[in-house]
């Protein structure tokens, strides 16, 4: 048996305000075309299909259109929902569905109810496991705690049951979503800590041929059944250095495993620069990154003028400024006080929301409401020393 596993797509997400829609339809471009060159029996989603529980009406549409082609192409399609979907959104129609072959997984009742397909070693039953919030399911699962490893656990117990009624041979792939120990997180996961615990380990999938992860956004195998694909766009600066890719897997007669990764398409790659402005600007090893989107840290002791607008000149694509000043030793108050000698307060202001902005000062219209403000306080302030 062949399949695609992926997952955490995060439909109508954009990164650091770029809209990515373009590049998500490339993916499933992308997805559907590898599905065919590779000849696979199914294709695998595990969660996180959409960004937010109440997607633009733009991504429900290519989610429509993935659908659809998938549907078209003859390929057997298992979904669940992760954190970020709404499972009752995301579920509508499911029955009706099922006809075309494409199979969401959403009700977490149904989860030892398997999508059955068949090869010429016999069945392989799927079994979706959506995003088990705690809170929502701990009374249909019965579990003995409150956390995510107590209604996982009770969840794959009723996988288990299900598994042992089917005759002798039959092999095993669970989709999930959730934090399992060991792996590595980024900074674009939605925590889903419970009680302070998140993680659950990895033992808790024992028995089970092969467990198709969603959640974490870096492609990993935790063991050579247990893996994350991996988020196959980059939705943070800290992937920078991720490989988004799918795993292909092929599930042997006797539960073996064989996996490798797929490339995903890249619509930009990502890069971290750091340095002081004039460093950033002028070095010529950074060359290769003028055409990257950028994650700026600026060491300078004093903040410069201007520095986004100075280093889009050479970096179009500049989404983010931290400033990180490399003082040393310096007493920082002093420095403070220092920094702010001889500056005036309506430049003290747009430095601030420049920095809170990471980067982005004021525009003409904002600059005018807070030189208004000053004046303001400056009229009022002179007349109650006046009158007072």
């Amino acid at each position: 048996m062949r399949f695609l596993h992926t997952s955490d797509w995060h439909l109508g997400r954009s990164f650091h305000r770029v809209g990515l829609l373009d590049a998500q339809a490339a993916l499933v471009d992308h997805l559907v075309a590898t599905a065919l060159a590779h000849e696979v029996d199914a294709v695998l989603v595990a969660g996180d299909v959409y960004d937010r529980a109440v997607p633009p009406l733009s991504a429900v549409e290519l989610f429509d259109r993935a659908l659809h082609r998938l549907a078209e192409a003859r390929v057997p399609t298992v979904m669940i929902s992760g954190n970020h979907d709404s499972a009752r959104r995301l579920g509508v129609g499911a029955g009706l569905i099922d006809h075309a072959g494409i199979h969401l997984r959403t009700d977490p009742a149904r989860c030892a109810t398997p999508v059955v397909l068949r090869d010429a070693h016999g069945d392989v039953a799927f079994y979706g496991l959506p995003y088990l919030e705690p809170a929502l399911v701990r009374d249909e699962f019965k579990a003995a705690g409150t956390g995510h490893e107590a209604v996982l656990s009770a969840a794959l117990d009723r996988v288990r049951a299900d598994l042992a009624a089917r005759h002798a041979g039959t092999r095993s792939v669970v989709l999930a979503h959730a934090f399992v120990a060991g792996g590595a997180a980024s900074d674009s996961e939605r925590d889903i800590t419970v009680g302070g615990v998140s993680a659950v380990p990895a033992g808790i999938f024992d028995g089970v041929d092969y467990v198709a992860l969603g959640h974490l956004h870096g492609s990993q195998a935790l063991t050579e059944r247990v893996r994350y694909s991996g988020s196959p766009l980059a939705y943070s600066f800290s992937e920078t250095d991720h490989r988004k890719t799918m795993w292909l897997v092929d599930l042997g007669a006797g539960g073996e495993i064989d996996a490798e990764r797929i490339d995903c398409p890249v619509p930009r790659p990502l890069a971290r620069v750091r340095g002081t402005l004039a460093d950033l600007l002028d070095d010529p090893a950074l060359t290769r990154h003028e055409r990257s989107w950028i994650e700026a840290t600026l060491t300078d002791p004093v903040r410069p003028a201007e520095p986004m607008a100075r280093l889009v000149e050479r970096f179009p694509h500049t989404l983010s400024l931290v400033f990180d000043p490399d003082r040393g030793d310096e007493d920082v108050v002093a420095s403070y006080a220092r920094r702010l000698e001889g500056r005036s307060d309506q430049e003290i202001a747009e430095d601030f929301v420049a920095h809170v902005r990471g980067g982005a000062g004021p525009d003409d219209r904002e600059r005018t409401v807070l030189r208004g403000a000053f004046d303001h306080v400056r009229v009022d302030t002179a007349v109650r020393e006046v009158t007072g």
